[in-house]
């Protein structure tokens, strides 16, 4: 397997500038993996493709205001990009200015500035602020903007990046796949008899980093904090042990789940925790605990489009998953599907 194999062409018109309103009005391609079938309809039916019993999985991580537009001593302008949480006033940064030096104050408001105190020289920075707690959060709400994906060209509220279950704050980026979801959905979803869980994995900037690896394989993974509280995951596990499906939302779901997964007696159970996780899935890698995915179309060459090789492929041909892959992706261009984080949802049952 090389890059290569997850590249695709996407015309510049299909990828998604804003969302879809009503949420769950965007399209959903349906692909059954037995079957080999597919179908084109709307996310509002979503409840037609699941069973009553079926576990839904959600990621309840909330995305905060990461971007702050700053300036030095000197008056010149700096972009600070907040990627994780190190203590109670320093964070890991990426820092959008080509000048920039150790033990220099960048100011955000008369009150409320930061400290370059450490170059990771991995092209991130360790910034300290004066403020934590409280007091740091209602400057980040005041002053932080919206971390919308390059690719977004329109200026879009935070409101439109957020799910409607999002309550954890963390992320950088939004879970995208959460975002279809409606009020209206989810109580129809729960009338049916589907089973609502809902995990928190802080999605991080680098899930959307293409690869840059040749060989996919040496390809190293960022690290995002995971939370799968002792109820959720008892519930999860008697869930499966009674042979329901489990649905995963989103990739960042995914990676929760199979992160969380360990071997006892035979079977793959979750093992409730809060730690950091880098797990990296590509075709080759056997899904221990989610039987069904609801996912968006994803950037080329992203570990997002690996992982969803990886569920594709037959147990007997891991490189399957790719050329049914390139072949879902061809026809949703052809049918003009809307791609990335405010685009159209893929379920793959």
């Amino acid at each position: 397997m090389e890059l290569k194999d997850f590249n695709y062409f996407l015309p510049t018109n299909l990828i998604a500038q804003v969302p879809v309103k009503p949420r769950d009005h965007s399209r959903l391609f349906v692909y059954n993996r037995e079957t080999k079938k597919i179908k084109h309809d709307y996310f509002y039916n979503l409840p037609l493709y699941l069973k009553s019993g079926d576990v839904l999985v959600l990621n309840n991580t909330k995305v905060f205001p990461a971007r702050l537009l700053g300036h030095k001593d000197t008056g010149g302008k700096i972009e600070i990009f907040l990627l994780k949480k190190i203590n109670k006033n320093s964070w890991q940064v990426l820092v959008g200015n080509k000048r920039k030096k150790l033990n220099k104050k960048i100011y955000f408001s008369k009150k409320f500035f930061g400290t370059l105190i450490k170059n990771n020289q991995d092209g991130t920075w360790v910034i300290k602020f004066n403020l934590s707690g409280n007091n740091f959060w209602q400057q980040i709400n005041k002053y932080g903007h919206t971390p919308l994906p390059p690719y977004i060209k329109k200026d879009a509220k935070l409101k439109d990046y957020q799910t409607i279950f999002a309550n954890k704050i963390g992320s950088v980026a939004a879970p995208t796949a959460g975002l279809h979801f409606t009020k209206t959905l989810i109580n129809k979803l729960k009338k049916q008899g589907l089973q609502i869980e809902y995990i928190t994995l802080h999605v991080g900037l680098g899930t959307f980093a293409p690869v840059k690896t040749k060989n996919i394989t040496k390809h190293k993974l960022h690290s995002e904090w995971v939370e799968i509280g002792k109820r959720t995951a008892n519930r999860l596990n008697a869930a499966k042990k009674s042979g329901k499906k489990i649905i995963a939302v989103g990739t960042t779901s995914i990676r929760a789940l199979e992160a969380l997964t360990q071997k006892q007696k035979n079977k793959y159970i979750i093992k409730p925790a809060k730690k950091w996780v880098n797990i990296f899935i590509y075709p080759g890698y056997k899904f221990k605990f989610v039987d069904m995915i609801i996912t968006n179309f994803h950037l080329p060459k992203s570990s997002l489009l690996m992982l969803i090789a990886a569920f594709l492929a037959t147990e007997k041909n891991k490189y399957s998953g790719i050329t049914k892959l390139q072949k879902i992706y061809k026809l949703a261009i052809q049918k003009k599907y809307r791609f990335y984080s405010f685009g159209d949802g893929m379920l793959i049952k």
